[in-house]
């Protein structure tokens, strides 16, 4: 299995949940996130006055998938969140030794 983890822009967030949904990916962890990458963030004008924006707004979503499917579901993101603009976002993916359902005790592939 793998977790996979995506940090995308708020306004792409319905648009990665509907393409996951549509692949077939049943559940995810969406959380507020803020960063800055190369760019150290940006200059924002505001009634007239500049401003800097240190950090800026993400969203992280986590999913969990077989190890086969994973490679599609990082295509499924990417093509949902792009913009083709600065600050799109990332995708990591990193194994996952076991996973647990609290409520009922299932463990890995049974626990999705």
């Amino acid at each position: 299995m793998k977790l996979i983890t995506a940090v995308v822009k708020p306004h792409k967030l319905e648009d990665v949940r509907a393409a996951l949904e549509t692949f077939g990916v049943t559940g995810m962890t969406v959380t507020e996130a803020s960063g800055y990458g190369r760019q150290k963030g940006h200059t924002e004008v505001y009634r007239g006055a500049e401003y800097e924006v240190d950090l800026v707004p993400k969203v992280r979503l986590e999913v969990v998938v077989e190890d086969g499917d994973s490679a599609d579901v990082v295509d499924v993101i990417v093509k949902a969140a792009q913009t083709g603009k600065i600050g799109d976002g990332k995708v990591w993916v990193v194994p996952v030794e076991t996973i647990v359902r609290v409520r009922t005790g299932e463990l890995d592939g049974d626990a999705l």
